[in-house]
């Protein structure tokens, strides 16, 4: 943890990837985070692969909180968030709207409770358009953004990107939107602040960053990166393996086909222009995929490693395990206080100057739910009854 965003308090009213990953990142920059959950908890704790904590996706998603679960159904849970919500600087969610708004967590409920709390909902379209009450999951979003539709320019079948790939750009979208709004209250603007994080737009202005392409500047101009469409950009066979070569400029290129004995190409009047040499991308990368297969996998990252044309071996996830550069950052190390059983968690990975804190591991449902109703003003008797009685969950660390 990096104690930047002391002092700043958010309550996460999330579930699964998108606002849990979006608070974490905050919980480790510092903040205060409290983790309201059902008193079943967050449906990510028993997701598979289960292990020490809970499921993988909840343990690597829910660090540096502190958990407080409450039955928002029942007019007292309300009643309680409600207080806590009086003490907080930030109001993160991830639900649809309409279950926000009957729970007392849409925006005017919850500016009319703190008006100067930063409101975030991210949620799976925006409110201005006609999708604005669809459900929304990565696979949906990945579908109706354009993302899984890229697939098709190479064999004309869609395909999903194996990973929760909307839910984390959406959540990064959250940090971002969320301290902004902290910055610019902190310089005196009044609030409440109203920050919408919508997984479509979220995911379409991802894709379309390069992918508008000739739309930018005609109506019915074509859209698509022509270099990244094309059909021989791909991970290319070695003798043994596979590998990953991209020369970009025309000092890459260059020495690269010098290499091959193909440097002939260079004087051609196509090639040394770097607009005809993009348009005719594809024949240079059709070159690699002609030439790699010639020898083995090491010997091409030695030879292209000295000859400074970019170049990586195709890694899994499993090497990733066994990466010496993130074996000697201890990328995967467990932090001190995690429970027996942790081997590994993906940490946070951007670095500052300023010393660490040590990082809490994600904990019991409700663990920190007597902690938080004292921060809010109840006595000891008020929460043995809101927990007696089922509203409030306590579980032990």
């Amino acid at each position: 943890m990096v104690p930047l965003l002391t002092g700043i308090r958010v309550i996460e009213v999330g579930a699964v990837v998108l606002g849990p990953y979006a608070a974490q990142i905050l919980g480790d920059l510092g903040a205060d985070v409290i983790k309201v959950e059902p008193i079943e908890g967050d449906m990510a704790r028993n997701a598979h692969p289960q292990g020490a904590g809970g499921g993988a996706l909840f343990v690597n998603n829910n660090r540096n909180k502190r958990m407080l679960a409450i039955d928002l159904k029942r007019a007292e849970g309300r009643a309680a968030l409600a207080r806590l919500i009086g003490t907080a600087d930030v109001l993160l969610h991830n639900m649809r709207v309409d279950a926000a708004e009957r729970l007392g967590l849409g925006f005017d409920a919850v500016a009319a409770i703190n008006p100067r709390i930063v409101h975030c909902a991210a949620i799976g379209f925006g409110q201005a358009g006609p999708y604005r009450d669809r459900p929304a999951f990565d696979d949906i979003i990945q579908a109706a953004s354009g993302m899984a539709g890229l697939a098709m320019h190479h064999d004309g079948v869609p395909q999903f990107v194996p990973t929760i790939v909307a839910d984390k750009v959406a959540g990064l979208h959250t940090v971002y939107g969320i301290l902004a709004a902290l910055v610019a209250r902190e310089r005196g603007q009044e609030g409440p602040f109203r920050v919408e994080v919508p997984m479509f737009e979220a995911m379409v202005a991802f894709l379309m960053n390069e992918h508008l392409a000739e739309a930018s500047f005609a109506a019915d101009g074509a859209t698509g990166y022509p270099r990244l469409l094309s059909p021989n950009r791909r991970p290319f066979r070695t003798a043994d393996g596979w590998i990953a070569v991209l020369p970009y400029t025309a000092g890459q290129w260059r020495r690269f086909l010098a290499e091959i004995g193909r440097d002939s190409l260079c004087e051609e009047a196509w090639f040394r222009d770097a607009r005809t040499r993009q348009a005719r991308i594809d024949e240079l990368y059709a070159i690699l995929a002609e030439s790699l297969p010639e020898r083995t996998t090491d010997a091409w990252i030695q030879v292209l490693s000295g000859r400074d044309v970019p170049c990586s071996r195709i890694a899994t996830p499993d090497d990733l395990l066994r990466d010496p550069h993130l074996a000697e950052i201890g990328f995967f190390d467990v932090p001190e206080g995690y429970p027996a059983g942790v081997a590994r968690v993906v940490p946070q990975p951007v670095r500052f100057d300023t010393p660490r804190t040590p990082d809490t591991p994600p904990a019991g449902i409700g663990t920190a739910s007597r902690a938080v109703l004292r921060d809010c003003g109840y006595d000891e008797a008020a929460i043995d009854t809101l927990v007696a009685s089922g509203v409030v969950g306590a579980g032990s660390a």
